[in-house]
């Protein structure tokens, strides 16, 4: 995945440690919101490890998923998750406010964005259900 300027997306987000960093203020939000939380009652740090590896492959990086859990599969690897419409735009909203967070501007990061929006696209496995959290109501 080669950008106009050349380089990979990896490359042009800033590398590993752009990875670590959208990773680390990503899962706080994560854990918050009342619609993804429930997918992690046992906590999130090994999740963030498979996030910033599967990050860094999905972005150019090396092959560090695929290394050592083969290839990524990510919509087989969670149809045991009930992955909604709401869900997957929550998913969103955190990871672009995770962008924010750590100051990922730009082309690459709306590139990026792009592509994590066709993601959460592919991942959607199950209708949303008005009785999974309140509106309010």
């Amino acid at each position: 995945m080669h950008m106009e300027s050349g380089a990979t997306l990896y490359e042009d987000i800033g590398g590993a440690e752009t990875i670590e960093r959208l990773v680390r203020a990503f899962y706080p939000k994560v854990y918050e919101d009342p619609y993804l939380s429930p997918l992690f009652p046992d906590g999130v740090e090994d999740i963030m490890e498979k996030q910033r590896l599967f990050l860094t492959q999905f972005t150019g990086g090396p092959p560090l998923y695929s290394n050592l859990y083969g290839p990524p599969r990510m919509r087989q690897r969670h149809l045991a998750f009930a992955v909604t419409p709401r869900r997957a735009q929550a998913w969103l909203r955190c990871m672009q406010e995770a962008m924010d967070e750590i100051g990922m501007s730009g082309p690459a990061r709306q590139y990026f964005y792009e592509r994590l929006t066709q993601v959460a696209g592919i991942m959607v496995n199950t209708p949303d259900e008005t009785s999974q959290v309140s509106d309010g109501d």
